[in-house]
């Protein structure tokens, strides 16, 4: 069995003397382990960080080995991730919740893509976090939790769109909310795509994902714990704020 792609190192351990175990997540192949001989190698180890983008050839006897990777550095996003904090606990985030929540050899092309570019605005400090929260949305969205912020869940108007119902996933207005107000999850514009963003709005969209991530999608998985790594990120923002 062989096949190439390109890929994002999510992470990197190390397996004997001076071999690494990978696990990249690949536009046509999904989240893949492999084996690396020489990962750990003082040549290797500086290619094999968080974040890099690999060209990856896997080989093995039969599809459901492990089986071994040749990689190709295509770019490093070491520096922008080392030129800040925001940069650097951006990247840990990204690349814990996709090992979180993607099943391994599962296709998820569209997000591969969203993760690509993503990453590759990374630095960019004045835009990313709005980024990163779209990302996260269409995370949801690409796991079978996609929220709809379309019209009123309990109306069906499209205006005065301000809360998110935590249990239908659903937009719900400033007056179909009723007696339900102090249940309901923020709706901040940004969330619907609605252009820039002040890092409070931000924020508050980010409380309304992580519901989600939460309660929805951490079920799903078995009731795990999101990674230490998102509540990290979320720390380091609010320092702007």
């Amino acid at each position: 069995m062989e096949w190439r792609d390109q890929g994002i190192l999510l992470s990197m351990r190390r397996h004997g003397e001076s071999a690494a175990i990978i696990d990249v997540f690949t536009e046509f192949h999904g989240r893949h382990a492999g084996v690396v001989h020489g990962g750990a190698s003082r040549k290797q180890a500086p290619i094999l960080q968080p974040g890099a983008q690999l060209d990856l050839t896997w080989r093995a006897r039969l599809e459901d080995h492990l089986g071994t990777y040749r990689v190709e550095p295509l770019r490093s996003r070491a520096a922008a991730a080392l030129s800040g904090r925001l940069a650097l606990a951006g990247l840990n985030a990204v690349t814990a919740l996709l090992s979180f929540a993607l099943a391994e050899r599962e296709v998820h092309g569209p997000l591969y893509r969203r993760s690509e570019q993503l990453l590759d605005l990374m630095g960019q400090d004045e835009i990313w976090p709005l980024a990163y929260l779209q990302w996260e949305l269409a995370l949801l969205e690409d796991l079978g939790f996609g929220l709809d912020l379309s019209r009123c869940a309990a109306t069906g108007v499209n205006d005065e769109l301000i809360y998110v119902s935590p249990k239908s996933g659903r937009a719900v207005s400033r007056h179909g909310a009723g007696d339900w107000v102090d249940r309901m999850l923020p709706l901040p514009p940004c969330l619907r795509g609605e252009g820039l963003a002040p890092d409070a709005e931000v924020a508050e969209g980010l409380r309304t994902t992580g519901y989600f991530l939460q309660h929805r999608l951490a079920p799903a998985l078995g009731n795990i714990p999101l990674p230490e790594a998102r509540a990290r990120f979320l720390e380091t923002f609010s320092r702007r704020l």
